[in-house]
């Protein structure tokens, strides 16, 4: 009878094993592979995110969100995206004080 209770008890971590590793495979990652240096309108993005390596990406990258959700992949730590960094936060700060004026379609606190 301990045989097949070892078995069991095999099957069982086996199976919660498999389930596991299907499930963290199962995370998709959307992330930049390349960066294009082109500078762009900051009047013409309304949000961005930060791409770190080593984070399930291979680059450093800020990704920036266009109005009508287009993104493009920009490098970090030039000073024109920094600028378009700050310009997007501060649209967000005003954006909330005073319940989304015209300039903030788009923009998501």
């Amino acid at each position: 009878m301990a045989p097949w209770g070892d078995a069991k008890l095999f099957l069982c971590i086996l199976f919660i094993t498999c389930c596991c590793t299907v499930t963290l495979a199962q995370i998709p990652l959307d992330c930049c592979l390349t960066v294009k240096n082109k500078v762009v309108d900051k009047k013409a993005i309304v949000d961005y995110r930060q791409q770190v390596r080593g984070m399930g990406c291979a680059i450093d990258a800020t990704v920036l969100i266009g109005r009508r959700g287009k993104t493009l992949c920009v490098p970090p730590h030039e000073p024109w995206v920094k600028d378009v960094v700050k310009h997007v936060d501060h649209l967000k700060k005003v954006c909330k004080k005073n319940n989304k004026t015209n300039r903030c379609n788009g923009v998501t606190s």
